[in-house]
């Protein structure tokens, strides 16, 4: 089984030294690649730019404090940036309209706070491009670019984990590691084949989505969470190993039991309280994972549960 990565202690990210909660500072990294994430499909942004966007956004907040920059502005140098870096360029007055119209419609909404070092007008709908307001926040968008890059150590090449969920899905479908818990009877096996393909590559990146909007990104490998999030895309999907008596972490590869959970209980804790999701089908992958952390470990319980997380962030940060 692999060895679990070393990790940095959460307790030293500047924001939890300066006082602020851990389920505070998961908050304003949640709610902030949310607008990351409106802002890329406002300005037709491609998927892996706006994740991208995201992992600068996690990074340079694992070197600087929420206290000491303006999320929101740093959140759209990182899109300016990132879309450099993805071959998807837009033009700097653009990405700061339509960021700007963002932000005030959240505010207006009362979904964040008008104050801040990039107080909004609640009175216009959209900045003057030839006002000074404009051309000071442009100024402070391209200062705070080269505060990113420093930040980030120059690194603009970034792994995501999609490419390698779909290379383990079309590997474990191909050779027949998995099969439906329930085949349709009205569909042919090949019928069946490029559906549980399908099924499971769709819920695999929708998840690997979801996990941009935590710090999964800092504490784990790309590979890791591709390995998570097809579990979880397995377990919703209602699909089980192929071979009788194999588990999930066999045919995943004997992946690290802790780490395949860490990933999997943040994801879940992210979206279990969405409308429409199947709290049922939550549960039983909690219980599922809770299982294989104790035969992991070695542990008996009894009919006791095991011990849980402090939060979805209160675990051992990587910081490259």
């Amino acid at each position: 089984m692999a060895a679990a990565a070393k990790h940095f202690d959460i307790s030293q990210l500047p924001s939890l030294k300066n006082g602020m909660s851990v389920e505070d500072e998961a908050v304003k990294r949640r709610k902030t690649c949310r607008f990351i994430e409106e802002a890329g499909r406002v300005l037709k942004l491609p998927r892996v730019a706006i994740s991208t966007a995201e992992v600068f956004f996690h990074r340079f907040y694992a070197k600087h404090s929420f206290a000491d920059h303006d999320r929101f502005e740093v959140a759209v140098a990182c899109i300016v940036l990132s879309a450099k870096t993805e071959e998807s360029p837009r033009k700097l007055n653009h990405v700061i309209d339509e960021c700007y119209k963002l932000k005030l419609g959240a505010v207006q909404a009362g979904r964040i706070s008008a104050g801040g070092a990039s107080a909004v007008s609640t009175s216009s709908t959209a900045l003057d491009p030839k006002s000074q307001e404009f051309s000071k926040l442009k100024q402070r968008i391209l200062l705070l670019e080269r505060v990113i890059l420093h930040s980030i150590g120059f690194e603009l090449s970034i792994d995501h984990p999609y490419k390698f969920l779909v290379d383990l899905i079309k590997k474990l479908v191909q050779k027949r590691k998995v099969e439906y818990i329930n085949p349709a009877p009205n569909m042919s096996p090949p019928q069946l084949t490029a559906k549980l393909s399908n099924e499971l590559v769709q819920n695999a990146m929708n998840l690997a989505n979801d996990s941009m909007q935590t710090s999964l990104c800092l504490q784990f490998p790309p590979k890791d969470i591709a390995v998570a999030t097809v579990y979880l895309a397995g377990n919703f999907a209602k699909v089980k190993p192929a071979t009788k008596g194999a588990d999930w972490i066999e045919v995943l590869g004997n992946p690290d039991v802790e780490s395949l959970a860490s990933i999997s209980l943040q994801i879940i804790e992210l979206i279990v309280d969405r409308k429409g999701v199947n709290q049922e089908a939550f549960q039983k992958v909690k219980n599922e994972i809770n299982r294989l952390k104790e035969r992991d470990s070695g542990a008996d319980y009894g009919d006791e549960k095991p011990p849980a997380p402090e939060g979805p962030d209160a675990k051992r940060l990587k910081i490259e």
